[in-house]
């Protein structure tokens, strides 16, 4: 079976570097990465001949410049790597972001998608940026987010955040399963704890459920924790960087505890969120 990847693009390092990713992680696995660069006209300039002349003609004039940088990139790829297991197309489209992303992963039949994020920026250091944040929490389909500037390393500690509020579906397991097997790597499950609080009924069913399935599945490889911290972002980054984690993976379905941890922070220094790659399981 080959794995069909989605790769957006804006010709940034940081794009470039969520492509040599994917292709180091994924590197046994037959795939084809669609690398997709997405045009919107609100970045270009209008010349006065796009004003005067022939519309369709002139508009097309105005994406030879992306055009030319695809087909660079592709040549690229073809001088850079060799692994005979993948494929690469690139698919540069005119739209909106997200739209065209959906369309995409309609047609391509998308497993996944990876995708380079620039970290904590700005005034406000907001943890995400706008089109990956979108992704996450808008497109269903599972996606790999790579923060600016992280190299390749197998993922041999996983950290799995959970408050257990949600229920461990097949596809969320089988999933969390595939990336573990990639890097043949031990997998920490979390539970930040408020002082003196205890799991409800349905939180200690959904455990029990995680707890028997990863006992079955991963016997050697797998560990429970609970932490109290009044603070979940404080708490999952001491675990991230006392336990040297590679991988973090969460569960879209989960997305108040999603948010919790991506969009409501801003950062005062750089947090696990700019230096640790994430996986999020979307059913």
């Amino acid at each position: 079976m080959t794995k069909n990847i989605l790769i957006p693009t804006d010709f940034s390092k940081n794009a470039w570097n969520a492509l040599k990713y994917a292709q180091q992680l994924f590197k046994q696995t037959k795939c084809n990465f669609y690398l997709l660069h997405v045009s919107d006209f609100i970045n270009y300039p209008v010349s006065p001949v796009f004003i005067e002349g022939d519309e369709e003609v002139e508009t097309e004039k105005l994406i030879i410049p992306s055009k030319k940088q695809l087909n660079e990139l592709l040549q690229k790829i073809e001088s850079k790597f060799s692994n005979t297991k993948h494929h690469y197309f690139g698919i540069h489209q005119h739209g909106f972001f997200l739209e065209t992303i959906k369309k995409n992963i309609t047609e391509k039949k998308i497993e996944l998608i990876v995708m380079g994020t620039k970290g904590a920026t700005g005034l406000r250091k907001r943890i995400i940026g706008s089109n990956t944040g979108d992704v996450l929490t808008k497109v269903k389909c599972n996606t790999l987010i790579i923060p600016k500037g992280v190299r390749f390393s197998d993922a041999k500690e996983v950290a799995f955040p959970t408050d257990y509020n949600i229920f461990y579906s097949h596809k969320i397991l089988v999933a969390m399963s595939e990336i573990l097997n990639l890097g043949g790597g031990n997998i920490r499950v979390m539970n930040v704890s408020k002082k003196d609080k205890h799991l409800t009924e349905v939180q200690e069913k959904n455990q029990e459920y995680l707890f028997d399935y990863l006992s079955e599945t991963f016997p050697k490889n797998n560990s429970f924790h609970t932490i109290t911290n009044k603070s979940v972002n404080a708490a999952i980054q001491c675990f991230v960087e006392s336990r040297d984690i590679d991988l973090i993976i969460m569960v879209a379905k989960n997305l108040n505890f999603l948010q919790q941890i991506l969009f409501d922070s801003l950062v005062e220094k750089v947090s696990f969120h700019t230096t640790v790659p994430f996986f999020v399981i979307h059913e």
